[in-house]
């Protein structure tokens, strides 16, 4: 993580949970909450205008719900990390959030010191799940029709280079830099390794990539 602390925005309409939230990354450097909405209709507005580098979302509240509010922020193509927090481990929530583009899934019943060490993970852009989901995700992409190996989905060197560096963690601009070329360039590699791997979303590329060790 840089020197500069992670601007960080917490959507969920529960007061005593937003507090909690501040308090636990007020005990570290590492973030500055620079604002906090009740509803996700105010949340996006805060997103916005903000514009934070990462942003914490409940998945269920009144009026638009997280996965809803979440669409409508990657479909702006921010540069914000969106990491749902939720009481939810159901697994259907969890393949509709990484489907609808959350760069991880994380459950509020996780110790503090836990959650905030899965913030800063994420913060360096990592995917962050919580290890029972992901063996719960990791099982879903195995009942799949899926690809058995890069080679099987037809992937390129080149995307199988970007699958690997998204298994890391890594966003679209150090995918760029690491491979000097254009964040354009890397947008579209990323959608032609997703189509022909039959996914949705870069967690569950990311996640495929490391059962199959590509």
């Amino acid at each position: 993580m840089t020197t500069h602390p992670q601007t960080l925005l917490v959507i969920d309409d529960h007061p005593l949970f937003r507090k909690a939230v501040l308090q636990l990354v007020h005990m570290t450097g590492d973030f500055e909450v620079v604002g906090e909405a009740s509803s996700g209709e105010e949340g996006l507005e805060l997103a916005s205008s903000l514009k934070p580098d990462m942003i914490l979302l409940d998945l269920n509240m009144k009026g638009m719900n997280g996965i809803e509010v979440l669409k409508v922020i990657k479909s702006w193509d921010l540069d914000s990390r969106v990491v749902m927090l939720t009481v939810s481990d159901v697994a259907s929530d969890l393949v509709a959030a990484l489907r609808a583009g959350a760069d991880g899934y994380l459950l509020k019943e996780m110790e503090p010191e836990d959650l905030l060490q899965k913030l800063k993970d994420a913060a360096r852009g990592q995917v962050t799940l919580t290890e029972r989901l992901t063996k719960r995700l990791a099982h879903s992409l195995r009942e799949d029709a899926l690809p058995k190996s890069p080679d099987q989905a037809g992937l390129t060197d080149q995307e199988t280079r970007i699958l690997g560096l998204i298994a890391q963690g890594k966003s679209n601009k150090l995918i760029a830099r690491e491979l000097n070329i254009a964040d354009s360039t890397v947008k579209v590699h990323v959608k032609h390794v997703l189509r022909k791997l039959n996914l949705r979303s870069r967690v569950e590329a990311a996640v495929w990539a490391v059962e199959k060790r590509a």
